[in-house]
């Protein structure tokens, strides 16, 4: 009864009003900012740059691997195979386009978030959609919505869904007592997240390019095995986009709703353009002005789902095609991806299981300050320590427990949380734009003189 209820609520917050207020924003900031996404390749080589004597706590490379280790995770194969069971092989399309168009909105969240933060006592940076909401638009009861929102969502969807597939993919395929991957799980994640930002930091900086290169080269020798099928592949994804029919094969017959629901809540999943998660660390890092770190904060969203999640839909469509005994309908993303990355022999399967942990373990560690971040803004700092332990905690429950509502429910909450985002995004479009023109062409680098202001209450927060 339970579960029916979640799934009915899940489906009502994924419904038309929220697709057209995530794809309307993507499209709107596109033209907005005058088409950003052009500047894609400029902002990949301004991501491994630094800038050291800029303020702010970590690199603008630290921020954005930290970022990637929050949205690089299940979502992009998991999330990518239920999509297509689910919604069809439509749905690639959908979180396709998601991506190439969401990187407008990432960037806009990224650049008011770095506008409007503010220092604690102890001198960290601090910002995010709260602090633009209560500083930029004074709508601070949007920014404890927000918040609220922001540090109990990262439990679901960063945190006990992700060491749940930790845990089933080290027993399932290596045979190891769930108890002990438990233990060690929540072990090591205690270790890292005790060292802060920086801690987390050091670690996503060496594990998210070595892991997503692992995967990605997984991925392209699959396709180059299933190269006879690939325009089939490419063809049905299109195709099944824009019709009401089956595609036939191995796929469900999805309506084109259904085919955009599960692709934009897959792609949402996977790229949080929209969301408001990333400019919670993209807000520490050390940038010249608020426009370098966004074009460096949009980069995420490239290579996420423009790259990765597009390679992950076409290895399991082409493989579908290509292998009868794959099963498409069966709605386990899993399952899916799975049997696409078997067809590699011998080591097909451990670089997907290797891949599953690995992102699944960043995530933990990424959505860990993003949960803590929001909560520092509605009770202060006073509240990092308990925030550490709840999270620890949640962890070993999430190893052991079962949690197929959990993931609807985080669904859901990811749903409700770009809202309030949103909103900041859109009344503060002429923000946005004024920022973009005034760093753009040989004032890219300009510094920004603005002094960033000390939060007084930041021991207390908001509602201590």
């Amino acid at each position: 009864m339970f579960a029916e209820i979640i799934n009915k609520i899940d489906a009502f917050v994924w419904g038309w009003p929220l697709i057209v207020l995530l794809f309307g924003t993507h499209v709107f900031m596109t033209i907005r900012t005058g088409f950003i996404q052009k500047d894609i390749f400029k902002a990949i080589r301004m991501s491994v740059q630094k800038d050291e004597n800029a303020a702010g706590d970590v690199s603008q490379f630290g921020a954005l691997t930290t970022a990637l280790s929050s949205t690089i995770g299940t979502g992009n194969i998991i999330g990518v195979g239920t999509a297509i069971a689910l919604g069809g092989p439509g749905s690639v399309l959908w979180m396709w386009l998601s991506g190439i168009f969401g990187i407008a909105t990432k960037y806009a969240e990224n650049l008011i978030a770095v506008k409007y933060r503010v220092k604690s006592e102890n001198g960290a940076m601090i910002g995010g959609a709260m602090y633009a909401l209560d500083r930029g638009l004074n709508m601070r009861w949007l920014g404890i919505v927000f918040a609220v929102l922001a540090s109990v969502c990262a439990f679901g969807i960063g945190n006990m869904t992700q060491a749940n597939a930790v845990v089933v993919n080290v027993t399932q395929n290596f045979n190891v007592s769930p108890m002990v991957v438990a233990v060690v799980l929540t072990a090591v994640v205690g270790v890292v997240i005790i060292g802060g930002i920086k801690s987390i930091t050091k670690v996503a900086e060496a594990l998210v390019p070595f892991m997503a290169l692992f995967y990605f080269v997984g991925c392209l020798i699959i396709l180059i095995i299933n190269r006879d099928v690939l325009p089939a592949a490419i063809g049905t994804i299109v195709s099944s986009a824009f019709s009401p029919r089956a595609a036939g094969g191995g796929f469900v017959g999805a309506a084109v709703m259904t085919a955009c629901r599960y692709g934009f809540a897959r792609g949402l999943f996977s790229n949080e353009a929209g969301m408001g998660s990333a400019p919670l660390v993209g807000a520490a890092a050390q940038t010249a002005n608020p426009k370098r770190q966004a074009l460096v904060a949009m980069t995420g969203v490239f290579w996420d789902t423009v790259i990765i999640c597009l390679m992950s839909g076409l290895v399991m469509v082409s493989s579908i095609i290509k292998y009868p005994g794959i099963d498409g309908l069966s709605g386990n993303g899993a399952t899916i991806a799975t049997n696409a990355f078997s067809v590699i022999p011998v080591i097909g399967v451990p670089v997907l299981v290797f891949g599953l942990i690995t992102f699944a373990f960043s995530t933990i560690l990424g959505w860990y300050y993003y949960g803590e971040r929001a909560c520092v803004y509605l009770l202060g700092e006073k509240a990092i320590r308990w925030y550490k332990v709840l999270w620890v905690i949640a962890v070993m429950l999430g190893s052991l427990v079962e949690l197929n509502v959990v993931w609807n429910i985080a669904d859901i909450l990811n749903g409700l949380m770009a809202v309030p985002n949103i909103i900041a995004v859109l009344l503060l479009n002429k923000v946005i734009a004024d920022e973009t023109k005034k760093y753009s062409g040989e004032h890219i680098n300009d510094k920004d003189t603005t002094e960033i202001p000390v939060l007084a209450n930041s021991k207390k927060g908001i509602l201590g």
